[in-house]
């Protein structure tokens, strides 16, 4: 994916994720009770979303489309953050994230699961 969102674009995103299709005014008001945003405010970051080709605007109404799906910007952003911070290494990104935490059965399960999965691709 060669879109790069910013973090107020991504707040537009997870409101289209979250919810299907939804008309700028529905966008805003969400917004407005989430994160305390003004019409004005997320008008402007739907239209840089559109700019970008990762939102679709049609009439009537206004309704807003995310055209990019929530995965492929997921796969980006942690591609990006291995590439930064952890060189290239999954296996760093584990280790740091892991750390001190104390893992429940149930997780570890699951991450034993992702990764017989991935190594039986």
């Amino acid at each position: 994916m060669s879109i790069k969102l910013f973090d107020s674009e991504l707040k537009v995103m997870h409101v289209l994720w979250r919810g299907g299709d939804r008309t700028a005014k529905e966008i805003s008001d969400i917004l407005k009770a989430e994160t305390g945003w003004n019409m004005n405010t997320t008008y402007t970051v739907i239209k840089k979303c559109i700019a970008k080709g990762a939102v679709q605007r049609s009439e009537p109404g206004f309704v807003c489309h995310a055209l990019i799906p929530k995965e492929a910007v997921q796969e980006a952003e942690t591609d990006e953050l291995i590439g930064k911070l952890f060189d290239g290494s999954i296996d760093q990104l584990f280790a740091a994230l892991l750390g001190n935490k104390k893992l429940s059965a149930e997780q570890i399960a699951r991450l034993k699961e992702l990764v017989d999965r991935e190594a039986g691709q």
